[in-house]
């Protein structure tokens, strides 16, 4: 390739790369404090767990007891995703329980 052809490139990728570069700036300038697309989705219903809801704590977490001794229902879910639970003290994390089904 001949040296001035060289230049053309150069010049065209340089000029290209600017460009590029000026959309996603803007972009992300328009983009402050929205959500980003194709991300619509109501994140609070991925939540693991919700007051009212029944959990079962892990077999190995209670040894010894029944399945419906084990059980209790979500009284609240902290911010933390941390669960507090009727008739049973203390804040409880997801680990604990057995997978919902």
């Amino acid at each position: 390739m001949k040296k001035r052809a060289k230049r053309w490139v150069s010049a065209l990728l340089f000029t290209a790369g600017a460009v590029s570069t000026t959309l996603l700036l803007k972009r992300r300038k328009a983009m402050d404090g929205k959500k980003a697309p194709g991300n619509d989705r109501d994140r609070s219903a991925d939540k693991w767990a919700r007051p009212g809801m029944h959990v079962t704590f892990r077999a190995e977490v209670m040894p010894g007891r029944s399945r419906s001794e084990r059980t209790f229902k979500i009284v609240k879910v902290l911010p933390s995703n941390r669960v507090t639970l009727e008739g049973f003290a203390g804040e409880h994390t997801e680990t604990e329980f057995e997978i919902a089904r």
